[in-house]
């Protein structure tokens, strides 16, 4: 299945000799499928529903694509679409546009936050999101572990808060906060630190993603600063 998948995602692309044109192309299919999994989440997608979109049958997009499995990483390869520029030329700045860069496009498209977890073969738009990043921290000291590390840090807090983000506004969240509102005020004397962060101004909070991007750089700058001492 491997195989399979990276020939999906990274061609060669086997294209006819003689007969008609493909009624259908990957990159179309890719696109049906998003458009569903943006309307109505990743749990409502199928090969069915793509087909039907496609005003085609289940059995046709087969030709195309062997699953589900196969589709969600066409699609997933398609959403994130190409990674920024970086023409900051300085790290710090473009691993923050980075960071932001990733932040839209969980935003666009929130299933990419479920259809991105565990082991799986990234396709070509995906993996240059990676060399990007890689790219900005070359030439700093940092070995290529590391590189790959402060790399995973960064995306995985981006995706914390998108996960956060996502929730944020719902009815659920809504009562939950109004709950804690009124266990605080009943007991916010025991736990007077949370009292304070809870109630300290708007301005003050919310500010989790440029937060936590910084205090990683901050890291990142750090280590890079100490090894230059030590070279």
């Amino acid at each position: 299945m491997t195989d399979d998948l990276a020939r999906l995602l990274w061609g060669p692309h086997d294209r006819p000799r003689r007969g008609p044109r493909p009624a259908l192309s990957l990159d179309g299919i890719a696109a049906a499928g998003i458009e569903v999994a943006d309307a109505e989440g990743l749990a409502a997608l199928s090969m069915q529903r793509v087909a039907e979109l496609l005003g085609k049958t289940k059995m046709s997009l087969y030709r195309y694509v062997p699953g589900k499995a196969e589709l969600i990483a066409l699609m997933t390869d398609q959403a994130v679409s190409a990674p920024p520029d970086l023409a900051a030329g300085d790290w710090r700045a473009d691993l923050t546009d980075w960071s932001t860069a990733l932040y839209r496009a969980f935003e666009r498209h929130p299933w990419l936050l479920e259809a991105t977890i565990g082991a799986r073969l990234m396709g070509p738009q995906e993996l240059s999101w990676v060399e990007r990043a890689l790219t900005a921290l070359d030439g700093k000291g940092l070995t290529g572990g590391e590189r790959l590390d402060a790399v995973v840090l960064l995306t995985s807090h981006v995706r914390g808060i998108a996960q956060q983000s996502r929730a944020s506004g719902t009815e659920a969240e809504t009562r939950l906060v109004a709950a804690l509102t009124g266990v605080l005020r009943e007991h916010g004397h025991d736990y007077p630190a949370t009292l304070a962060a809870m109630t300290s101004p708007a301005g003050e909070r919310d500010q989790a993603l440029t937060f936590g991007v910084e205090r990683v750089l901050d890291g990142l700058e750090a280590l890079i600063t100490r090894r230059a001492r030590t070279a």
